[in-house]
This record gives structure tokens, sequence and C-alpha cells, in this order.
């Protein structure tokens, strides 16, 4: 796919506000990392944050000047226009934003967005920015020592084996913090940068692990799949099959039956 055609199925995605058509750009271990938030997305995490950006935000977006590209890089420029039924911007406020994106044949290990007002100077260096380099720059203060890193994993996963709060499906990053007497950017770093994963990767292998155990079990062999989901602490059928079927490379259906 060239770079033009790329971008223009990209920007479609996100003015028809559609989750899974952008999320759906990333390679299967592809990362988008949104500089300003801090945070980065595999392809299931992005389509969820999504959802409920597309329910409060109808943005559209525009590409601005011209689209750089070479053989495995694509970068551009874009602005953000109020959607229907949006208040306008300010009078001189221009949202604007730029994107770097390394390129698998057709698809994006990794897309770095970094947007802010017009008059905030997009960096000049943004084609050099990856998802490790803003990982080292988002910890670099942090003042965790690797020997503290260390400690705080060892605990993070005695807690999740003995008092397993995976089960949990409102779990969240503070509130796993809290449990494991740490602050929530010590933990961020111990699972992003010391295990290499996003909290919510890390909490759904455990999820899958455990519904593993369940699904191969004589008495799991006649639970319904979607009770399964939901004892292991997912959400949604959906969102169960989608992570069992990254971890496993099956569904959950084909996983049992193949235990049998």
């Amino acid at each position: 796919m060239r770079a033009a055609e790329f971008v223009e199925s990209y920007f479609e995605a996100w003015n028809h506000r559609d989750p899974l058509a952008v999320a759906d750009h990333l390679a299967s271990n592809g990362i988008y990392c949104d500089v300003p938030e801090q945070s980065h997305h595999a392809h299931d995490e992005l389509v969820a944050y999504l959802r409920e950006f597309f329910a409060e935000n109808r943005h559209q977006y525009r590409l601005v000047g011209d689209l750089l590209a070479s053989e495995h890089t694509i970068a551009f420029q874009y602005e953000i226009l109020p959607g229907t039924g949006e208040p306008a911007h300010a009078p001189g406020e221009h949202l604007r934003g730029a994107e770097f994106i390394t390129l698998h044949e057709d698809a994006a290990l990794s897309i770095v967005d970094y947007y802010g007002v017009a008059e905030r100077k997009v960096p000049s260096d943004l084609a050099r920015i990856t998802s490790q380099a803003i990982r080292t720059r988002k910890y670099a203060k942090s003042g965790l020592s690797h020997e503290q890193m260390a400690k705080y994993r060892d605990r993070l996963d005695r807690i999740m084996q003995s008092q397993q709060l995976f089960l949990h499906p409102d779990m969240t990053l503070p509130r796993l913090a809290a449990a494991v007497g740490c602050s929530v950017n010590h933990l961020s770093q111990v699972i992003n940068a010391g295990i290499g994963t996003s909290f919510f990767e890390y909490m759904n292998r455990y999820r899958v692990a455990y519904a593993r155990e369940l699904l191969s079990s004589p008495e799991g062999q006649s639970i319904p799949i979607l009770s399964i989901a939901f004892t292991v602490g997912f959400n949604s059928n959906s969102a169960f099959y989608a992570a069992f079927k990254k971890c496993v490379g099956q569904t959950p259906a084909q996983y049992r039956k193949q235990k049998r």
C-alpha cells in the first residue's frame, strides 16, 4: 500500500469515528503511542480507548502540508476541526498534530501521535521518536532504581497470584498500585518498561491463563464460555475472545474442544 493510500484510509477511519478501522491500521504487534498522554496501546486496547473517545468527541481531521514518506516511514501534520454540534475553537486557536508512522508491509508497527495548539511547535525531530524513546523519556526522572523495580515486580507477581486481583473487571492501575504499595507512575514503569507490556495486556495475560485452566478442567467443559469470560474478569465476550486468541492463537471454543 502506498503512503498516500494508507494515510487516506487512516484519516477516513478517524473521521468516521470507527475505532476498529483505526486500530486495524496497526500490525499484529503494532503500538499506537500518544505522546501528550504518555500512553501506548496495542490493537485491542486502542479499540477500547477510541470507543470512549469517540463517544465524547466528534472531531474531524484533515491533512496539513505535505506528506513525507520513505520506504518504511510516513510523517505528516494534521488539523483538528470541531465536529457537528461542537463549539468552534477560540479565535486564533488552531489545534494541530503530527504523526510519525513506521510500516511493515501494509501495516503500522508504530504510530506516534503528537498534538496540541498550533503555537506549541511540533518537535522538528519527530521522525526520530520511537516507542522505546518515549518510555525512556517518560521515566527518566522517576527515581526508580533497577533494584526497586525488581522488588515491585516480584511483589506485583505475588499479589496477582495470591489475591487474583485480575478477577476484578473494574481493576485499575491506581488500585493495583495501592495493593502493591507503590506510586501509580512507578507501577506503570514496572509494567511498561520492566515487563514490556501495557497494564491491560498484563491483566489479560492472567485472565487468559485462568480461563485456560477452567476450559481444560472436567468441570469447565460444561460451563458456558460467556460465564468463563465473566468469571476470569472480562467485561464482554468479544473482549475475552480477542484477548484469548491473541495470547493462545485459538478461540476459547477451539481450545476447549482440543482439550476434550
